[in-house]
């Protein structure tokens, strides 16, 4: 059986991203959660289960054979359940949804570090930064664009059917309902999909029921 390992629902968007693929393939996994930056931190980010990705989560296990990284761990479980459930078929919805995928794996460093993700929060609203307010534009239009052009009647999510670049940004809309941050009436509906999805729904009452709390993720005036 696979076995994948993930941080703290409420904070980790990279462990949501591998945790979502693997639901997405179908395949069974056993989840592993380790809590982040408590006081065994150091000494469990060497252990051998997480040494080959210094640390990192996600990382999936298939054996002995490791997987980190969340854009690896959609390609590899892609491969292994049988390249029908990730990517849009048609040519032209796959270049759109792979690059909307890298642009997220790679970008939007202001909405990273300025808001970082806290599921079980929403802050008060208040003016984002001009360059989260860019970010959010970009995202906005990409999601715009892919639903205009291949979403649009063929399902709830970017090009239809859930899949992987739906995963990809799934943490952004959770950052986007945290932060109270202002979208065009589309991306809402698009929001509501993905939260309504029943992948999200689980993976969100798992963040509720956490106990860990960790200090650098909690400002001052944030709500449950």
């Amino acid at each position: 059986m696979l076995t994948l390992i993930i941080g703290n629902k409420a904070y980790s968007s990279w462990s949501l991203r591998g945790w979502l693929a693997a639901k997405q393939s179908g395949l069974p996994f056993e989840e592993v959660l380790v809590p982040l930056y408590d006081d065994d931190w150091e000494s469990r980010k060497a252990q051998p289960d997480l040494a080959p990705s210094q640390g990192k989560v996600p990382t999936l296990w298939d054996g002995d054979i490791p997987v980190w990284d969340s854009i690896a761990i959609i390609d590899y479980l892609d491969a292994l359940s049988g390249g029908t459930r990730f990517w849009p078929r048609d040519k032209a919805a796959l270049a759109l949804a792979r690059s909307m995928a890298a642009e997220m794996h790679a970008g939007y460093q202001a909405l990273r570090q300025q808001c970082s993700m806290n599921v079980r929060r929403i802050f008060p609203v208040r003016p984002p930064s001009p360059e989260v307010a860019a970010d959010t534009a970009r995202i906005a239009a990409l999601w715009r664009a892919a639903r205009t052009r291949f979403g649009s009647g063929a399902g709830d999510y970017l090009f239809g059917a859930f899949g992987a670049a739906d995963i990809m940004f799934a943490p952004v809309v959770t950052r986007f309902v945290t932060y109270s941050i202002p979208v065009p009436d589309d991306a809402r509906t698009y929001m509501d999909a993905v939260l309504a999805h029943p992948f999200m729904v689980e993976w969100l009452d798992g963040a509720a029921a956490e106990p860990w709390v960790l200090a650098r993720y909690e400002p001052e005036g944030a709500t449950g």
